[in-house]
């Protein structure tokens, strides 16, 4: 099974600080979602996850196990501090399932995870 995690609206936060010529923000940003994905993949590591990608807002991280608790996962998630900072959540059977499922879970809004395994839907 596989994860894909990613911050919402973070692109847009620092498009907005290079247009305004703002390096404080950009600067703040970039700690906080360092701070964040750093956490994420701590999370992901406790139930047994291989972190496969961090960079930027995101990560990705698979495991052998499709039994494992997903809700509780994307709960710990939505505890990381991230100064009103959300990340949404994909899973699915394979990296691009995950993928597929974290673009579905950003068009329904913020904060959400939706997964392609055993058989889709809002987690």
């Amino acid at each position: 099974m596989y994860v894909t995690i990613d911050g919402d609206d973070v692109g847009q936060k620092i498009s907005a600080s290079y247009l305004f010529n703002n390096v404080d923000e950009l600067i703040k940003i970039n700690a906080l979602v360092n701070v964040a994905t750093l956490d994420i993949s701590k999370v992901l590591a406790e139930y047994g996850f291989e972190i496969i990608f961090r960079a930027a807002d995101g990560v990705a991280g698979r495991i052998a196990n499709d039994s494992i608790d997903l809700k509780a996962i994307f709960n710990n998630i939505q505890s990381i501090s991230c100064d009103g900072i959300t990340f949404s959540m994909g899973s699915g059977s394979t990296l691009k399932d995950s993928y597929v499922a974290l673009i579905t879970a950003k068009s329904n809004g913020k904060n959400q995870h939706y997964s392609l395994v055993a058989g889709g839907g809002n987690v």
